[in-house]
């Protein structure tokens, strides 16, 4: 039985599944604005990738490499979560406006 491709299944769901909450931390903290760090790892992973003659190891490689180039387009559309109010907005960046607050009743925004 042949288990490698099991194998690199596997470690693909584990790079996706860690490069979520990268990304939301990533947009948290610095916006969108980092995606060139992730085109720069991604770029040398891929890079990596194509001259490393083990299977496995250069299969994984490019793995995390795509997943890098992927995370572009998941930094855009977490911004685009961040202004639909689906995940909170960082109040200490500049030029941020945080509408994520919870309501706590002291507001006086409404007619009594």
């Amino acid at each position: 039985m042949h288990w490698l491709g099991l194998v690199i299944g596997g470690c693909t769901f584990v790079i996706i599944g860690v490069f979520h909450p990268i990304v939301i931390k990533a947009q948290y903290y610095f916006g969108k604005g980092c995606w060139p760090v992730f085109l720069l790892f991604g770029a040398i992973c891929l890079g990596a990738a194509a001259i490393i003659s083990t299977l496995w190891l250069s299969s994984l490689v490019a793995i995390l490499g795509f997943t890098f180039l992927w995370s572009i387009n998941e930094l855009f559309e977490q911004e685009e979560r961040v202004k639909r109010g689906w995940f909170p907005a960082n109040p200490y960046r500049v030029g941020l406006k945080n509408d994520n607050k919870p309501n706590d009743g002291k507001s006086n925004n409404h007619k009594k």
